[in-house]
């Protein structure tokens, strides 16, 4: 069911997320959040409760406005061919990984015990697993695609994948032009190139 926020919670909101993404959650205090916002401290406690509850509203927050964008991108990409559709659907995925990269570690802790935070999820993976299923069924129907495998063992493929080098650095750095602070950047550019070769031969699509 999607959560409903006043102006003033996606105010704060929108601040604490530009805020965590640069300085990361523990390097981020309510007391920085609440100048940037040009609030009271208090407020933050009278619409979230803590920073960790306010963690779990960004994260439905950010969860709802994916879907939303996810769904004018679906639009947008419905009329093209099926191979370029797959190509736009892998990069959106992996690229919304990489963006909200600094969510990763709070929602492996929070579904744990977080109903609603795997509710969000789950609808998500849902709605983007049926479109890879009907751009599957599309390509093989027009002879573009010979296999047609599972379209959630596609998205496990595109996540998983991009979470492994998200959570890696260390090792992946290892196999990453450029300088460290760009580590994001290129291991993103990389990591899309490769799933796009693995996820066209996995489907059996040999143009690429």
């Amino acid at each position: 069911m999607k959560k409903k926020f006043s102006e003033k919670q996606i105010h704060i909101l929108d601040v604490a997320e530009k805020l965590i993404a640069k300085k990361g959650f523990e390097g981020t205090s309510i007391r920085d959040i609440s100048t940037e916002a040009k609030i009271n401290v208090a407020m933050i406690s009278y619409y979230f409760g803590s920073k960790e509850k306010m963690m779990s509203y960004l994260y439905r927050y950010r969860v709802q406005k994916t879907r939303e964008s996810f769904a004018e991108f679906a639009e947008i990409i419905k009329e093209g061919k099926p191979e370029m559709q797959m190509k736009e659907l892998v990069k959106y995925v992996v690229n919304q990984l990489f963006k909200y990269n600094y969510f990763h570690g709070f929602v492996t802790q929070e579904l744990r015990h977080t109903e609603h935070l795997k509710d969000d999820l789950l609808e998500f993976y849902t709605t983007f697993t049926t479109k890879i299923d009907d751009v599957i069924k599309k390509g093989v129907a027009s002879g573009v695609f010979t296999n047609t495998p599972k379209p959630e063992d596609i998205l496990t493929l595109i996540v998983g994948s991009s979470l492994f080098v998200i959570r890696n650095k260390n090792f992946y750095e290892l196999y990453v032009s450029g300088k460290e602070e760009n580590y994001l950047v290129e291991a993103e550019k990389k990591i899309q190139a490769n799933l796009l070769i693995t996820v066209f031969s996995v489907i059996g699509y040999q143009a690429y």
